[in-house]
């Protein structure tokens, strides 16, 4: 196999990461931060190992096979959080490797899990850093789930490459005209929401790293209490609009801009995705208001932001929830694996494989009533085939077996259950908190054994990537000619 072209994209990957560095850089430097030479040195050997890659790998005729794509996805993953972590491992904060590699994961992911204490006393570009890697990961996952996902035919997302090269869609011909728009969408609504932080009573720089995690689905916070502790509804309600609009599909956003001004309300997975969450929160609103005697509006506030956070695995927080009862905490769980759309920053199942099970399940129940019929499944008013319909169920099995077996090796390190599981869970489906006193809303990770970090960083990839995109590259067929 030729693996030039995949260093020489890993190259280019890395190169851009040492720019990025230098944000943070300069801003350590602005307020007197020391960190600033550990940013500078990272990104010194980021730029000396990307551009060596770059000039050792280049060819003039730069194609991806399949095969190649599958150990590109993978392997970019893993080298640039390898390299992300260093201004963590070297910075003032003290952290182990172990720690930072974990850090550094969950901010690429959009996990959102974090194992910093004192985030509120934390060097502004550390900070920075953090918010700027789940916002490039935010970016990097539109974009593969856009152009790669599809052609890797990865848990049904080839069912997008088919709409996308539908021939209504003329907008936009070229991928690359597709990456420019998504880009400075997202750019667009980064600042956008930063603005609208700031006007809502948040300092500058928080509100632009709220912004920024906000829209990338991340939840990385500059505040231990998250977003609690601003204790603001006009910036709970901005950053909810946030987290919901980075949870729906960017290219439909593009497709409004160019004309079709009713696609996004058109689509069913948006659908889906507003009555979904709108049923959760108005049940359990009405439930927490009774149950805990808090009043409606606040019930409302309050249920709203965490379970839009919960679901698009954003991972933000402004209570601890655990506190609720049982039956918050178990809907809580729940939630955590629906995620949003295919084509945003969010993990998670999917709205569009509910759709998939809904309409599979549908048709089997229709055969039991009349075993002579014939019914035929349907997404967005397209037949679905056997090929989507297979990788959608067989998604779904391997993304609950990677849940088991991550819950019960964490369990096997010492974890109780609620912790053990929730953080299995949290790492899967890149949603940022767990369940419970130790990994809940009001804690951290921390005080995990090493063993575990390294066990929900590997979930952690795992999950962001699709489940399929990694294990392919355990089966020993895969790498035979």
């Amino acid at each position: 196999m030729d693996f030039r072209p995949i260093l020489f994209i890993i190259g280019i990957l890395l190169c851009t990461l040492s720019i990025g560095m230098f944000i943070p850089a300069l801003v350590d430097m602005y307020y007197g931060q020391r960190d600033w030479l550990v940013f500078s040195a990272a990104s010194a050997v980021s730029l000396f190992i990307g551009g060596a890659l770059v000039m050792m790998n280049r060819t003039e005729n730069l194609k991806i096979t399949s095969r190649q794509a599958f150990i590109l996805t993978t392997t970019s993953w893993l080298v640039l959080t390898a390299v992300s972590a260093l201004p963590f491992a070297f910075s003032d904060l003290d952290m182990s490797y172990t720690d930072a590699f974990f850090e550094a994961m969950s901010g690429i992911s959009t996990t959102g899990s974090t194992v910093i204490v004192g985030l509120d006393t934390a060097p502004p570009g550390i900070l920075l850093w953090r918010a700027l890697l789940q916002w490039l990961g935010g970016i990097g996952i539109i974009v593969m789930a856009i152009a790669v996902m599809p052609m890797l035919r990865v848990g049904g997302m080839q069912l997008f490459r088919m709409e996308n090269s539908d021939k209504s869609d003329k907008a936009f011909p070229r991928a690359t005209q597709i990456a420019i728009g998504i880009a400075s969408l997202y750019l667009g609504f980064t600042i956008i929401w930063a603005f609208l932080l700031w006007w809502a009573g948040m300092p500058g720089f928080d509100a632009i790293a709220h912004a920024m995690t906000t829209i990338a689905t991340g939840g990385f916070s500059t505040k231990d209490a998250s977003v609690g502790h601003f204790d603001n509804a006009a910036v709970d309600v901005i950053i909810t609009l946030g987290m919901a609009t980075g949870a729906l599909p960017f290219i439909l956003y593009l497709q409004m801009l160019r004309g079709r001004t009713l696609a996004l309300f058109m689509d069913g997975q948006v659908r889906w995705f507003v009555a979904i969450a709108s049923s959760i929160i108005l049940g359990l609103t009405i439930w927490h208001s009774q149950t805990n005697e808090v009043a409606f509006l606040n019930a409302l506030r309050y249920t709203s932001f965490n379970i839009i956070s919960v679901m698009t695995g954003t991972g933000y927080a402004t209570t601890d929830y655990g506190l609720w009862g049982p039956f918050a905490v178990t809907v809580f769980f729940f939630v955590m694996f629906i995620g949003g759309c295919a084509g945003s920053t969010t993990c998670g199942v999917k709205i569009f494989r509910l759709q998939v099970l809904y309409e599979i399940a549908k048709v089997q129940l229709s055969h039991m009533l009349r075993p002579h019929g014939v019914f035929i499944a349907y997404y967005n008013r397209k037949p679905l085939s056997e090929d989507v319909t297979e990788s959608v169920l067989s998604f779904f099995f391997l993304f609950v077996f990677c849940f088991v077996v991550l819950a019960a090796a964490l369990g096997a390190m010492g974890l109780d259950f609620i912790t053990a599981v929730s953080s299995a869970g949290t790492a899967i489906a890149n949603v940022g908190p767990g369940l419970g006193p130790i990994v809940g809303p009001s804690g951290n990770f921390a005080t995990l054994p090493d063993g575990a970090k390294w066990l929900m960083s590997i979930g952690m990839l795992i999950g962001r990537l699709e489940v399929f995109t990694v294990l392919v590259l355990l089966f020993p067929a895969f790498w035979r000619d």
